[in-house]
């Protein structure tokens, strides 16, 4: 971030100089130093900006930003164990800062150029438009978002129900999501308890 804002300071102190004197634009030299004021660095700027952009919208806090959103991050702390957000969370099985990025990686801003322009319509709706009462996911849940962190893990191989489905759960003919089907049930939290580092809410 310091990078960043140290790129574009230099811009801005270069353009207010040959603003200010703009013969220093008429000498070689002067020329160059716009070239670089005016083209390289404003590119340099949107590469570490988009970049750090990035790096933080990975971040749990991140997706909770938006006031649609933070109900689905108290589902975190709901103290069941069937709750599968929540006890992924709770036993820092994903790691809590990249929560939400962890299980979505497939619906957020990261992956295909589809699900980046995804991305930005949330960012559109969120800022300029009116986000949907019920949110729901573009596209079913793949099962690849379970099984790369579940499918070589012993206690998931030997299991006899996960063994007699293996190959429909790898083809997504059969959902994880129909044997484990309690996620972020928003509409329950009123009447869950809370967990939070140990204390109750």
């Amino acid at each position: 971030m310091a990078i960043l804002i140290a790129l574009l300071g230099v811009a801005i102190v270069v353009v207010a100089v040959v603003f200010i004197r703009p013969s220093i634009g008429q000498a070689k030299g002067g020329r160059i130093v716009l070239l670089l004021a005016l083209f390289v660095l404003p590119v340099l700027v949107f590469v570490f900006g988009a970049t750090t952009h990035l790096e933080n919208s990975k971040q749990t806090n991140f997706c909770l930003s938006c006031h649609a959103m933070k109900p689905y991050g108290e589902t975190l702390k709901i103290d069941d164990q069937a709750f599968i957000p929540a006890v992924h969370s709770q036993n820092h099985l994903i790691p809590s800062d990249k929560a939400c990025y962890t299980c979505h990686t497939t619906y957020t801003m990261f992956g295909g150029v589809k699900v980046k322009l995804q991305g930005l319509r949330h960012f559109f709706i969120q800022y300029l438009g009116k986000p949907p009462e019920q949110i729901e996911l573009y596209e079913p849940f793949n099962n690849r978002e379970c099984l790369h962190c579940h499918g070589e893990a012993r206690s998931f191989l030997e299991d006899p129900i996960h063994e007699a489905t293996l190959v429909d759960l790898e083809s997504n003919e059969l959902s994880c999501t129909e044997c484990h089907y309690l996620f972020h049930e928003v509409a329950e939290l009123a009447s869950q308890k809370l967990w939070d580092r140990g204390e109750e809410e």
